[in-house]
Order: C-alpha cells, then structure tokens, then sequence
C-alpha cells in the first residue's frame, strides 16, 4: 500500500471513530471510553503523516513506534467495547477489524524498518565538508 493510500487510510479510520464514539452511552464509562479512543484513534494517522515527515531513519522509526502503540490501543479500547457491547455494533466490528489490520500493517512497517536500519546505507544529506 503507498503513503497516500495509508494516509487516506488512517484519516478515515480517525473520522469513523468518531462517527462510534457519539453512538456511545451517555454516562461516565461511555465518557472515558470516548476521550481514549479518540485520543487513540485520531492519533494513529497523525502520527503516520510525522513519521512521513522525519527528518532522519530513526526519527521515522521513532514515530512509527508510536504509530504502532496508539493502533494497538486502539484496538484494546475498541475490543473492551465489543466485550461490554457499547456503541452500534456494525460500526464496532468494522473498527475492530480495521484497528487490528492497522496495527498489524504499523507492527510489520516497523521490524522491517528497524531490521533495514543497519543493512541500508543513510540517504540523508549531512551538512559540512564533502
């Protein structure tokens, strides 16, 4: 999948997220639920488009990690609300399934960067004598 796709990708899981969490109950548990998963959810495309903006492979690599962190949160908040069933259910399941197809695409992105990180030569421009 290219950036762009993964892009769009993340931003219209952000948006359906938001979409579920107003389907939530009104009450303190629901309220909770609502900050993290927002907080999650949202935070798993916007940090994707840093990490498509670092500035160096180890700052990529670092903001894919949290990619990684915020997709597998993600997938907590969203499976503890299958398991309480909370919020429309088709919605549910299809941000169940696409949190866990997220997180497994950011968790292979990751080892593989991480595994390239010393067999691939820097491409970065360093600044000074040449």
């Amino acid at each position: 999948m290219k950036r762009e796709q993964l892009e769009k990708r993340t931003l219209f899981f952000a948006l359906r997220v938001i979409e579920f969490v107003a389907t939530l109950p009104k009450s303190k548990t629901g309220e909770v639920v609502e900050y993290q998963l927002v907080k999650a959810g949202t935070s798993i495309g916007a940090n994707y488009r840093e990490a498509n903006r670092a500035e160096s492979r180890n700052d990529f690599i670092h903001k894919l990690a949290i990619v990684e962190k915020e997709s597998s949160e993600s997938v907590y908040w969203l499976e503890l609300c299958d398991a309480a069933n909370l919020g429309a259910i088709e919605l549910r399941r299809w941000l169940l399934q696409e949190s866990r197809e997220l997180s497994a695409i950011f968790t292979s992105a990751g080892r593989t960067s991480k595994a390239n990180r010393s067999t691939r030569p820097t491409r970065y421009v360093v600044s000074g004598n040449r």
